[in-house]
């Protein structure tokens, strides 16, 4: 039976024309290849890479209302944010989950006159926030939520509940806040669900990563491989983020002025189980001594900090720099200064660059995390979705698929607020009762069935199923019939597909030299791949963690089973 990749381009050669094209696999083009889809147009999308693997992989991994936006004065944007996180929680419940979040405070009015400043539309350099800004700006965002609430309403901790729960925390801290928000497990995972579903919602839709469309005399050509096939789209829309400006030119379009203006954001996983402790399950959301805001939470087993925020004037592919991870370490040491926290615990750093909208601020924290489509005129009209955050993908989705649909004279028929993704249809409201149906009935080891769970929420018996009769790899709760399934049905092409965004094994700290090779003796069997090209796409993946994650080959080699 054809494979996905073989099935989608035989689509295109039999028809090439389509309503509209998307270009740009993350989060943001996968959100409106499936709202356009789901109008019934016929969409293509093009992703030069694997989707999910430019900024759409790179988030704090928060699904959240943006409560420091409050101050820059974005209630229009907060209030979205709110309502989306709330949509996602009920969407995506097996990715999207509330996280409790600590606020620790050392004084009292520090911050107030200057946030007023910065709503009243000054471009000031924040300062330190104390307990009556804070308490300003969680009581709008409980207002904002108030009807059909979800989570929580905030809460102020004395010093003494403060320390008797966190007694780590920085000596300075005078007492402390506690809001909820949201985090997602597995982004990347999310935007291959959506794919899933739209492949099985609207067969006629069409998406294909490591592709690219060019634009010569009006032509449109898909170039997948060796593969060149011309398409004729009606509409284009362009979503690729921080490269939109290059993208929106290369398609002939725009004036020449530029879009977008990104900003780097880096992160560490940190495998210190001090920490993890220390953290009781929640967030922690402080202040740096420069004024950013950072956050460290508890992430697959593992400690997630971040982040930085480094403006970069032009689009590429970056990685966490060791200036970058010692910023971040030390801002964990001001909060936790009686843990030791060193370089050695970094087990997995990773780095995108956040499109935002081109702004003349001098300080990136006060760059707006809204987002826009802009129409382009061209010989084939092209939609720009300028800005944009992970929490918000749907309603931009929504607003730019809107778009498009005027442009074409078409009405909207269904909408995706209430269409759940992924194994998030059918999601059970007792979690472990249905992983302990799937033991029982499947006769499968625990903590694969969780870990399955974890990844798939309510489809994990099908993948449980597929491969419940092949053997475990090494080091790890997934088997090789795990892998082939993934393969078969996620879109993978390369190594790193696997190992970077279709499973946690990377940003978990769990790969290793002999996981690797056992993935890519099944890939090769799966493809068909020589020996030599099998070897090419490990040496590929080798470079990757170890210049871009900072996971060296030295790593791997002893987190083998047998210790390297």
């Amino acid at each position: 039976m054809p494979d996905q990749r073989t099935r989608a381009l035989n689509k295109i050669r039999q028809d090439g024309a389509f309503d509209a094209l998307v270009v740009g696999g993350g989060v943001n083009g996968i959100g409106v290849f499936r709202d356009l889809a789901l109008q019934g147009l016929r969409v293509l999308l093009v992703e030069r890479n694997d989707f999910a693997s430019g900024c759409s992989a790179a988030p704090s991994r928060m699904i959240h209302g943006g409560l420091r936006y409050l101050e820059n004065g974005e209630f229009t944007l907060v209030r979205e944010s709110l309502r989306e996180r709330d949509i996602l929680l009920k969407l995506a419940p097996h990715m999207v989950r509330p996280l409790p979040t600590v606020i620790p405070i050392t004084s009292c009015l520090s911050g107030l006159w200057n946030g007023a400043a910065s709503f009243l539309g000054a471009s000031r350099k924040p300062a330190r926030r104390g307990a009556l800004p804070i308490k300003i700006g969680l009581e709008l965002y409980d207002w904002v939520t108030r009807k059909g609430r979800v989570l929580p309403r905030h809460r102020f901790l004395t010093s003494w509940e403060m320390r008797d729960r966190w007694p780590d925390f920085l000596p300075a801290a005078r007492r402390a806040a506690i809001y909820s928000d949201a985090w997602i497990s597995h982004p990347e995972r999310l935007c291959i669900e959506m794919l899933r579903d739209t492949e099985v919602t609207a067969p006629d839709a069409v998406a294909v990563n490591y592709a690219e469309v060019i634009v010569s005399d009006g032509t449109f050509t898909l170039v997948a491989g060796d593969e060149r096939l011309r398409v004729e789209p009606r509409t284009v829309v362009n979503a690729t983020g921080a490269w939109l400006d290059d993208t929106a030119s290369a398609l002939g379009g725009g004036d020449g002025q530029r879009l977008v203006a990104g900003t780097k954001g880096s992160h560490l996983i940190l495998d210190n189980a001090r920490l993890f402790d220390a953290l009781d399950g929640h967030m922690v959301y402080f202040e740096n001594g420069d004024g950013r805001i950072c956050i460290v939470f508890p992430y697959l087993g593992r400690v997630l900090a971040g982040a930085t925020d480094i403006r970069v004037d032009r689009a590429g592919r970056v990685r966490c720099e060791p200036e970058e991870c010692d910023y971040i370490l030390g801002a964990l040491r001001q909060v936790f200064p009686s843990i030791e926290i060193g370089p050695e615990d970094v087990v997995f750093s990773y780095s995108g660059i956040r499109p935002l909208p081109r702004s003349d601020h001098r300080f990136t924290g006060r760059i707006s995390r809204d987002h826009e489509v802009r129409r382009i005129e061209g010989r084939v009209p092209q939609f720009a979705m300028i800005g944009g955050k992970w929490t918000t993908f749907r309603a931009f989705a929504e607003d730019a698929t809107d778009a498009v649909l005027s442009e074409l004279k078409r009405s909207r028929t269904r909408s995706t607020r209430d269409l759940p993704i992924g194994g998030g249809a059918g999601f059970p409201s007792d979690p472990f009762a249905l992983v302990g149906r799937i033991v029982e009935a499947r006769g499968i080891d625990a903590d694969r069935a969780a870990l399955l769970f974890d990844l798939f929420g309510a489809k994990a018996e099908e993948v449980a199923v597929a491969g419940m009769d092949s053997p475990p790899l090494p080091g790890s709760s997934l088997t090789e019939g795990d892998i082939r399934w993934m393969i078969r049905h996620e879109f993978v092409v390369r190594l790193s597909d696997i190992v970077l965004r279709r499973t946690p094994l990377a940003i978990a700290g769990s790969i290793s030299t002999e996981l690797i090779e056992a993935i890519a003796r099944i890939l090769a069997t799966e493809r068909s791949l020589s020996c030599d090209a099998a070897g090419a796409e490990m040496a590929e993946l080798f470079a990757e963690l170890n210049d871009y994650h900072g996971v060296t080959p030295q790593m791997l080699a002893m987190r083998n089973t047998n210790g390297g």
